[in-house]
């Protein structure tokens, strides 16, 4: 197998704890089931946030998809005036068969835009 990036990106309605748990936990099982990820498969997950997402961590959402053993870390993104606001990036490490050309990357609610080339 060999190792592959898939990327995503969610846009939050609002900075609050119910939507973030929501719209992380439906771009992570849009991005699994896409690309046909399981839980062994992965490696770690990086998740970045615009700085204007204070309310809580996108990892501590994800551990409640049962991803507590998988190495999770966040940051945020560099503070760039006009970008797009309340977002949610996510880049999973993990095996996989898929050549990169197969590889399905996830943008939702809003977010597609960040990447109309590859956004499905």
């Amino acid at each position: 197998m060999k190792v592959r990036a898939f990327r995503g990106a969610t846009q939050l309605g609002a900075d609050e704890p119910a939507e973030m748990e929501i719209a992380v936990c439906e771009l992570l099982e849009d991005m699994f089931s896409s690309n046909s990820l399981s839980h062994e498969d992965l490696i770690s997950i990086l998740f970045t946030s615009t700085p204007d997402l204070k309310c809580e961590f996108p990892a501590k959402t994800a551990r409640s998809l049962n991803l507590g053993d998988v190495p999770l870390m966040c940051a945020v993104e560099i503070d760039v005036p006009g970008a797009l606001p309340r977002v949610v990036r996510v880049m999973i490490h993990a095996y996989s068969e898929l050549e990169m050309k197969d590889i399905r990357h996830i943008y939702r609610r809003g977010a597609e835009v960040l990447r109309r080339d590859i956004a499905q």
